[in-house]
C-alpha cells in the first residue's frame, strides 16, 4: 500500500494559492486514476479518497488542517495503516527552491524552508532534512516548483524592486499564464508517479 499527501490550505479562498499546489495535484491523480468523491476524517482532519494501481491500493489525502498543521493528518493516516513504511509515503508540495514550470520527485530531500513539511517530519518522528537541523527525512517528495518572483535589481545603488517574502507569496494567488504552466507541470508529474508506482 501507499500514501499519497498533497499540502495545501482547505476552503476557496486559498483554491489558487501557490501553496496548494499539492492539493493540485493529487486532485488530478483523484480525477485520472481513482474517485474525486472525497471522504471526511473529523479524526484525521483530512479528506480520503483511493486509487487502485494493479494489485496495489494506494490512498490520496488532503490535510484540512492549513499547511503549517499537514503532520497531525499524516500521522492519523499512517497509524491508521500500521503496515505503512516511511518510504511508502509521498508528499506533494509546492517549493520555492525550484523555478515555476520544474519539478523534482526525491526520496528524503525536501526545500531548505517549508513549515508544513517541518510539521510532517516532527509528527513521523523522521530525521529532519539538513536545513532542519538532521539529515534527510525517509518519504518522498514531490516538490513542485512555484519561484516566479522577479529579482531586486538595483542602479547607481538605488533599489528599484524588492522581492515578496516567500511566507506572502505563497499565499498569493497564481496568475493566469502561471496557472497554464502548473497545468502541464501537473500533467508530468501525474505521469511520473504513475510509472514509478507501478514498478
Amino acid at each position: 500500500m501507499k500514501l499519497i499527501v498533497g499540502l495545501g490550505n482547505p476552503g476557496n479562498k486559498y483554491q489558487n494559492n501557490r501553496h496548494n499546489a499539492g492539493f493540485m495535484v493529487v486532485d488530478k491523480l483523484a480525477k485520472e486514476y481513482g474517485s474525486e468523491d472525497w471522504s471526511t476524517s473529523k479524526k484525521g482532519k483530512l479528506l480520503y479518497t483511493w486509487m487502485r494501481l494493479g494489485d496495489e491500493k494506494v490512498e490520496l489525502i488532503k490535510p484540512q488542517t492549513l499547511v503549517n498543521g499537514s503532520g497531525f493528518s499524516v500521522a492519523y493516516a499512517r497509524r491508521k495503516h500500521s503496515d505503512i513504511e516511511i518510504e511508502d509515503i509521498y508528499v506533494i508540495h509546492d517549493d520555492l527552491d525550484i523555478k515555476l514550470g520544474q519539478y523534482k520527485i526525491q526520496k528524503g530531500k525536501g526545500p531548505k524552508i517549508h513549515k508544513g513539511l517541518l510539521s510532517i517530519y516532527e509528527r513521523l518522528g523522521t530525521p529532519r532534512r539538513q536545513g532542519y537541523g538532521g539529515q534527510a527525512s525517509g518519504f518522498w517528495h514531490v516538490r513542485v516548483g512555484v519561484e516566479n518572483r522577479k529579482k531586486p535589481f538595483s542602479i547607481l545603488n538605488f533599489k528599484f524592486s524588492k522581492k515578496i517574502p516567500g511566507e506572502r507569496y505563497v499565499l498569493q494567488n497564481f496568475m493566469d499564464k502561471e496557472l497554464e504552466i502548473l497545468k502541464t507541470v501537473v500533467d508530468r508529474i501525474v505521469k511520473e508517479l504513475i510509472r514509478q508506482l507501478n514498478n
